[in-house]
């Protein structure tokens, strides 16, 4: 990379985002002796303006910030520095300086499950029960989401909303497996409804 610290008196900010959840965690500056001792160390270090030094992450409370990866952006002053966070980042105890709780909404665990799927769909593995369901064919897999579908809408007109929610989950599971089988992912179904809450949608 080549980072122009010269626009902001050798300073430049680093957003700090937590690779998981993508929360922002906080900003700070960096110049470039706090950038190659984040780089070398792989721990997040600031130049600060207060203390007028090099200041890691963490290096009193044990809280550090391990880098994942760092990117510049496109005027080349600014970064963008995902990490792993160890423990709260802001001083207050917070998880992040905005008092946010850095927690990774559940939807978005719906990517990271269709990812886990198509990696058994590559790998195969023995004694897998997604395995097992891509290798019994796509009408297999097509009655299996049916069946899902069924007895969810019995637990909501005559069950219990615990069990309705568990045949839901069983249900989007088995509806991932079909969709990779066919070359699709969550996010094609996601795209769609996104374009029909467009005012420009018409139904086909």
């Amino acid at each position: 990379m080549n980072i122009d610290f010269n626009k902001m008196n050798g300073l430049v900010p680093a957003i700090i985002q937590d690779n998981i959840t993508r929360k922002v965690l906080m900003l700070g500056f960096m110049n470039k002796e706090a950038y190659e001792k984040t780089i070398e160390t792989g721990k997040v270090t600031f130049f600060s303006r207060t203390k007028n030094r090099l200041w890691t992450k963490g290096e009193e409370s044990g809280n550090f910030l391990h880098v994942v990866s760092v990117k510049e952006d496109c005027d080349q002053d600014t970064l963008l520095i995902l990490v792993t966070p160890v423990g709260p980042v802001c001083h207050l105890g917070t998880d992040t300086c905005w008092g946010e709780t850095n927690e990774k909404e559940p939807v978005l665990f719906l990517k990271d499950l269709q990812d886990f799927i198509v990696k058994r769909y590559e790998e195969m593995p023995e004694k897998s029960y997604t395995t097992s369901l891509f290798q019994s064919g796509v009408n297999r897999m097509a009655q299996k989401v049916g069946e899902e579908a069924v007895e969810m809408v019995i637990e909501a007109t005559n069950g219990t909303d615990e069990r309705m929610i568990y045949e839901g989950s069983d249900l989007l599971y088995h509806l991932i497996v079909l969709l990779t089988s066919k070359g699709y992912r969550i996010e094609d179904l996601a795209r769609e409804l996104m374009e029909r809450h467009s005012a420009s949608w018409t139904k086909h």
